[in-house]
């Protein structure tokens, strides 16, 4: 959910040692196999053929609008210094221009309009079709298909920007939304954890029995506020078999309010009035619920592991053995896993000229599977320990998990006692569903009305509290889309 991937992304692996691009990716541009300067490796190729300087795009003067983190995010912009220093050794041919603008869905038009958007920027897992429609990224797929990496990017999370077939993006980091469980609590109460392979009764009985409101301990801490709560409940709604929207003829339709949708519902608020496990407090955003788990007050947070382990070990001063990251939990034995799939993308600006669409992609891919890069995965997880800290990696990477650059990142993972290990059952169970590609920010602010209503007002009927937003949803929202 673009809502949080800023805060998310900020702290992902190669968003941390890459230099992230407006504090929530890993930016990075490795040189195009039919670049003549560079071999696989990114070194000199002195024998490859010369070109002529019309046909040498390094011969070229190009000037590129680069993606920059913002003010206040001093880190990221020295890294992202860095990687422009690096990158203008390589190619003193190209003038870089930074621009801190970060996407809106409600200020890109504008940008494309007045020819003021970057040569390239970052978007979401849910803009791929939005974007697309309107013209407003570059078909790459060419240079895509010379990019000798490609074949080892991950593909769940880059296939969210291949539309028709074609290219219009690449995967910087992602995430599948998950449950994490502060085993410590459980244990005080003398609770066994679940098997990872859990249900929605297991959650149920896990927060009513951590839960000791006299104390302020939640069993569970919803997301009750902003896009947020929204987001927060539809991986219930997925797990219980149900869908956001459908698209038929080039409409779009709110299904939401379905049998699944009342049951994922009703859970909730089974977890509010029955169970007594949420907070009392239960007007929580992102931030809150991050930071309600890392003080220990609640035992379990449903969000991206990373952000939420991140700040139980290195800010909250939890230990290891005490922050299980679990799957989302079934909705009964057998189902699926269901979490939100979720990512950062950088998409090309389809105003800037060829040359600069190319040099564009060397610098967004310029980090990619280097050795440069796997030096400074080692020397963070040394500065960390250093700090005694831990390094928490990202469960979802660019690359895919089979690829040779996964076998090098995981060797030096092994190396060292202060790398945050998850139990490596878990990625059997994860089921990455990505977010509807239409209105779906829309769609979440109407379900966090609806969440807050119901554990705000006891006994409110989830059908009809469901037919009232997908009705608005519809109407304000779905019906003004045209779905080409």
């Amino acid at each position: 959910m673009r809502k949080f991937t800023t805060l998310l992304m900020c702290l992902m692996l190669f968003g941390t040692l890459l230099a992230g691009c407006g504090g929530n990716k890993n930016n990075a541009a490795n040189s195009p196999a039919n670049d003549p300067a560079v071999n696989s490796g990114g070194n000199s190729n002195n024998s490859a053929p010369e070109q002529s300087a019309e046909e040498d795009i390094t011969q070229k003067k190009i000037t590129i609008k680069v993606h920059y983190p913002l003010p206040d995010e001093t880190t990221l912009r020295d890294q992202e210094d860095d990687k422009i220093a690096r990158f203008q050794a390589k190619y003193p041919n190209v003038t870089i221009v930074k621009d801190d603008w970060q996407y809106s869905v409600n200020e890109i038009g504008v940008k494309m309009a007045s020819n003021e958007a970057p040569t390239f920027y970052n978007t979401w897992a849910t803009e791929a079709n939005f974007l697309v429609e309107r013209g407003w990224v570059a078909d790459i797929t060419d240079l895509w298909n010379n990019w000798e990496y490609k074949d080892q990017i991950n593909p769940v999370l880059q296939n969210q920007f291949i539309v028709d077939g074609k290219v219009f993006g690449v995967t910087q980091n992602g995430y599948i939304t998950s449950t994490v469980v502060n085993k410590k609590l459980l244990e005080g109460k003398g609770l066994t954890m679940p098997s990872l392979d859990w249900t929605w009764d297991d959650m149920y009985n896990v927060a009513k029995d951590v839960a000791d409101p006299k104390k302020g301990i939640s069993g569970i801490a919803p997301m009750g506020k902003g896009n947020e709560a929204g987001w927060n409940w539809t991986n219930f709604l997925f797990e219980a078999g149900g869908e956001i929207e459908t698209t038929v003829d080039g409409k779009v339709t709110a299904v939401f309010n379905s049998e699944a949708g009342v049951k994922a519902l009703d859970f909730y608020k089974k977890l509010r009035w029955e169970a007594n496990a949420i907070p009392q407090d239960w007007a929580l955003g992102w931030g809150d619920a991050i930071s309600s788990f890392q003080q220990g007050r609640t035992a379990m947070v449903i969000a991206g592991a990373f952000d939420v382990i991140q700040a139980a070990l290195n800010e909250g001063g939890m230990k290891p053995e005490d922050v299980v990251a679990y799957p989302m939990p079934a909705a009964e034995a057998g189902g699926k896993h269901y979490g939100i799939l979720g990512g950062n993308y950088l998409v090309i600006n389809p105003n800037a000229t060829k040359d600069e669409q190319e040099m564009a992609f060397r610098y967004i891919t310029f980090d990619y599977f280097t050795d440069d890069a796997l030096k400074s995965v080692e020397d963070t997880i040394q500065a960390r320990k250093a700090e005694g800290k831990y390094f928490i990696p990202t469960p979802l990477e660019y690359f895919s998990e089979d690829s040779d650059y996964a076998k090098k990142i995981q060797a030096i993972y092994d190396k060292y006692d202060n790398v945050y290990k998850y139990d490596p059952d878990l990625f059997g169970l994860l089921e990455g569903k990505p977010e509807a590609q239409y209105g779906t920010q829309d769609f979440y602010a109407t379900m966090s009305n609806v969440v807050q209503e119901s554990f705000s007002k006891k006994g409110t009927d989830s059908k009809q509290q469901l037919d009232v937003a997908a009705k608005f949803v519809q109407e304000n929202y779905f019906d003004k889309i045209e779905v080409k």
